[in-house]
């Protein structure tokens, strides 16, 4: 089989910074570039996942999105990890709320990630449904909101391969370990969390409350923008505190 020595995905000379930042949404990494870096520049548009490199508060950073599902997610992770150096993933997406604890739009830090796919199996083999996160980045997350002070939920997010809301999930929710504490639902986690064990990087994953079959609450644009920014602040926040 043919072995790819070299990024397909992300420009081969791109400027990528040690630590990335990865929402699923390319504009919204655009997004972040614009309203929390300085000196950025657009360092890779292949296929139109856009990425940014920039400082913030002094600390170089990078912002790319890695589109949606753990196929992609593991895509941009593989090739970040691999090719550019990186040593630090943090995911910043959206969930569905599948705990009553949770409220919108509240934030889901991640302190482990579950799935029924086979995605573990077809990327490295593995038989595993659940992985971890970085402790010690979940650490500096937690230690930058101290100052900040949002609503974050430390518990467990479910990896799905198909988008929750355009189904009835409660089966699939059903087959979780009723021990495990899952808090929300999304599509990338696991992907991101099994590819930085593989290859030795640290990742955590963040995701805003954004619909709950707990609430009849629906954000407006404003609301939601607004929400993802606290998030926003947070990763970016976490990323200066000295190890």
């Amino acid at each position: 089989m043919l072995v790819i020595n070299e990024p397909i995905h992300i420009k081969k000379d791109a400027d990528i910074a040690e630590s990335v930042i990865m929402p699923g949404d390319p504009l919204r990494a655009k997004y972040i570039a614009e309203n929390f870096l300085d000196d950025y520049e657009e360092v890779t548009s292949i296929r139109n996942m856009l990425g940014f490199t920039g400082t913030y508060k002094g600390k170089k950073v990078t912002v790319m999105g890695s589109g949606m599902g753990m196929p992609s997610m593991s895509i941009y992770a593989t090739e970040l990890f691999r090719f550019f150096g990186v040593k630090n993933i943090i995911r910043i997406g959206t969930c569905g709320v599948i705990d009553k604890s949770v409220d919108i739009p509240e934030i889901i830090l991640a302190d482990k990630a579950f799935t029924l796919s086979n995605f573990a199996y077809q990327f490295c083999k593995s038989n595993a449904n659940l992985v971890y996160p970085s402790e010690t980045l979940n650490k500096k997350i937690l230690k930058a909101n101290e100052k900040l002070d949002y609503k974050v939920h430390v518990g467990g997010i479910m990896t799905m391969d198909v988008f929750g809301p355009y189904i009835d999930a409660e089966y699939l929710i059903a087959k979780v370990p009723e021990n495990l504490d899952m808090l929300g639902e999304e599509m990338e986690a696991f992907a991101l969390l099994t590819v930085a064990q593989k290859l030795g990087g640290n990742a955590a994953v963040m995701a805003t409350a954004v619909d709950s079959k707990y609430s009849e609450i629906v954000l407006t644009p404003e609301e939601r923008q607004n929400s993802l920014n606290d998030m926003m602040t947070l990763a970016l926040e976490s990323l200066i505190i000295d190890d």
